[in-house]
C-alpha cells in the first residue's frame, strides 16, 4: 500500500534537529519493510489555529508505500516524540500516487498528457 505522512513538528527545534527528526522517521519506515517513495520537507509553516500555544510549525510529508501493520508501530513513535505537534497518515490509491507523479515531474497534473 501507498501512504502519505504528514507531520508538524515543533517550531523551536534547530535545523540539524529538524533533519534528524526526518531521519528518523524516515529511517523507522525503511527498517519495517517498507521504502520511501519521496521526501518533501516544507520547513516553517504558518499555523491554521495555535497548537500548544505555538503559531507556527516544521512542516514534513513522506510519500512511502509499506506493509499495513508498519502504520501502527509508526504512530506509537510519532506519539512518544515531544517534537510532533500533529501528525496525519492517509492511505493513496493508484490515483493519487499517478497525480503526485505527474505534479511532481512538472506535468499538469489535470490533464493526462504533457502539453508541448
Amino acid at each position: 500500500m501507498n501512504y502519505e505522512l504528514m507531520v508538524i513538528f515543533t517550531p523551536v527545534l534547530s535545523e540539524e534537529d529538524y533533519k534528524a527528526a526526518q531521519k528518523k522517521f524516515a529511517d523507522l519506515i525503511k527498517e519495517n519493510g517498507g521504502e520511501v517513495t519521496h521526501e518533501n520537507p516544507w520547513g516553517l509553516r504558518s499555523l491554521a489555529y495555535p497548537i500548544q500555544k505555538k503559531t507556527t510549525g516544521m512542516y514534513l510529508v513522506l510519500e512511502y508505500s509499506a506493509p499495513s501493520d508498519l502504520n501502527e508501530k509508526l504512530k506509537i513513535q510519532l506519539n512518544r516524540d515531544e517534537n510532533v505537534l500533529r501528525h496525519m497518515t492517509t492511505a493513496l490509491d493508484k490515483y493519487a500516487v499517478q497525480y503526485n507523479n505527474r505534479k511532481r515531474n512538472g506535468v499538469n497534473a489535470d490533464s493526462k498528457t504533457a502539453e508541448a
